[in-house]
């Protein structure tokens, strides 16, 4: 099935259309079966929620066949093997002999993966819900980055890799300007590529640290012989020694290390992850076993929102968490004034590795005048969720801020890591916020193609409708197993569910991918969604279907 949109009168009008595809002899019964299966058992409400959302809305037109046709003529899962499969294990085996592989869930066959479908090593094909956890914005082999990358100038700098902070191709700014700055969030002008999110975040934390600094001592140049640059070379513990007639005793101290390298501190949130290294990883507060054994900066932190759902049954509770938050937000800050004075405030718009958290627009509007109060910089970490699946390019456009945010991180779809900041946020002595690379020229070229391809098939508007059908199914599928489902959630197709607990969670995304179904889990007991950009509404309710099945069957268990 497809949705064709044609015009008529100036309005857009939306007809539903059955497509054909013409079957391979490779393609298995299953993936029929599952296909005829979805027509007959969609529940009403989804249904009519597709053909309400496509008959009434007046919206640019949606090239459905096309988008179809990117999927490789595949109409559903095709399942031969559990998942992992035999051929799966063994390499997962040989990989051990040298190699951490206990994150592994399966390997993929890259090569005949196709658009919203991912092929593993034992030639299962699944509708991948997850995309690389949530990296792939067009799904696989898109021919449009495919093309990107064939493409000489991509070539030429995926072999001669320039070190973009010293010495940057003639035609850089014709780069950025055609990608990042396109996009750039509004009054952000000022954009700086790096390779990854934690590296996003990292630079972006010291960023806000020097701002900060600057700002303090008048915006006026250190000079290179000052007391604060000689004392930011002594960050070292050393030793003195107390003696007595009868005993020699050594204490170690920690040297002066102001005013060069100052008391400052960053504040986070419960829940929040924002990458690996030790700076990231001190603002991280999602899962333990991230920072076991690993010293931490003894940075404060405060409680993130947490809602009861449905939102609309609760609004004066949240409300109340909200401003309770608020409250906790500042009296942290006030209470670092004389000690470590909070410099930087960062935050995810949805805490997706602590559990697919949401925040209210009122509590990111009373965080950012909290920030503007006390004179810390506010960093929003878009690294998950930049780049369109909430229905927007980035998720804290949906907080209708009057003013940006002071940075922006971004990596995963955006296909390199980077911020965007405010002017006079950016440091202007050299190889402060610096390294080798500084970005990648080659991934610019795909980043081009890949935003070209959102603004000419409108995706952002497809994520819109792919979401509504994918929320509204969820909130449906938790009505009927309330004991095994609540606190369905979502923006655009960035979606999650809660299960009763972390062993059922677990149990339904096994359970899932038997059935071909790649879905992921975050926090302790939630089920998160990534689809790609291309995911079309047939898609989500293929998804549905089959989690009925597996509540279903679950439930007859317990």
């Amino acid at each position: 099935m497809y949705l064709r949109g044609f015009s008529l009168g100036g309005s857009t009008l939306w007809r539903v259309k059955t497509r054909h595809f013409p079957r391979k002899s490779s393609r298995s019964s299953s993936s029929i079966a599952t296909h005829q299966s979805v027509n007959k058992t969609l529940t009403r409400s989804v249904v009519a929620l597709q053909q309400e959302i496509l008959a009434h809305r007046s919206s640019p037109q949606l090239d459905w066949q096309y988008l179809n046709d990117l999927n490789g003529g595949q109409l559903g899962p095709s399942m031969k093997t559990e998942v992992p499969g035999p051929n799966s294990r063994l390499l997962m085996k040989d990989l051990g002999q040298f190699h951490q592989n206990s994150s592994i869930a399966f390997f993929i066959d890259y090569e005949k993966s196709q658009g919203n479908f991912v092929s593993d090593a034992d030639g299962n094909v699944l509708l991948d819900l997850f995309q690389q956890i949530g990296s792939l914005p067009l799904g696989y082999n898109h021919p449009s980055l495919l093309k990107a990358v064939e493409s000489p100038a991509t070539k030429l700098f995926l072999a001669t890799r320039p070190a973009l902070g010293v010495t940057p191709p003639m035609d850089y700014i014709d780069q950025l300007h055609s990608t990042l700055i396109s996009v750039a969030p509004s009054k952000l002008h000022y954009v700086q590529p790096k390779m990854c999110g934690t590296c996003a975040n990292e630079n972006a934390l010291k960023t806000a640290f020097i701002w900060y600094r600057n700002k303090e001592r008048g915006w006026k140049q250190v000079q290179t012989d000052s007391a604060e640059m000689m004392s930011a070379y002594n960050n070292q513990v050393g030793s003195i020694m107390i003696t007595s007639s009868k005993f020699l005793i050594i204490i170690s101290i920690k040297l002066s290390q102001e005013p060069g390298i100052p008391k400052l501190s960053a504040l986070s949130f419960t829940g929040g992850f924002h990458g690996r290294s030790i700076g990231c990883l001190s603002v991280t507060n999602s899962k333990p076993i991230y920072k076991l054994d690993v010293p931490m900066l003894n940075w404060p932190r405060a409680t993130f929102p947490e809602y009861k759902y449905p939102l609309e049954h609760y609004e004066a509770e949240n409300l109340a968490e909200d401003s309770r938050c608020l409250e906790e937000v500042e009296e942290t800050i006030y209470q670092h004034l004389h000690t470590a004075p909070v410099a930087a405030v960062i935050v995810e718009p949805i805490q997706s590795e602590g559990g697919d958290k949401h925040g209210s627009p009122y509590f990111f509007k009373g965080l950012q005048h909290l920030c503007k109060k006390y004179g810390a910089a506010l960093i929003v970490d878009e690294v998950q969720t930049g780049g369109g699946g909430t229905g927007k390019m980035w998720a804290h456009q949906h907080w209708n801020l009057l003013d940006p945010p002071d940075i922006i991180t971004f990596a995963k779809k955006m296909f390199i890591g980077g911020f965007y900041c405010r002017e006079g946020m950016l440091p202007n002595e050299p190889f402060r916020i610096q390294g080798t690379w500084m970005g990648d020229p080659s991934k610019m070229f795909i980043l081009r193609a890949m935003l070209e391809e959102i603004k000419r098939e409108n995706l952002l508007l497809l994520v819109e409708e792919t979401g509504k059908v994918l929320l509204s199914g969820l909130k449906e599928l938790q009505d009927h197993y309330p004991g095994m489902l609540h606190s369905a959630r979502g923006k655009g197709t960035y979606c999650a569910i809660s299960a009763k607990d972390t062993d059922t969670r677990n149990e339904l995304i096994v359970a899932l991918r038997q059935k071909g179904f790649s879905v992921w889990g975050c926090g302790s007991d939630s089920i998160r969604f990534r689809p790609a950009l291309i995911c079309l509404p047939r898609h989500v309710s293929l998804f549905l279907t089959g989690f009925e099945d597996v509540l279903k069957e679950m439930s007859k268990k317990k």
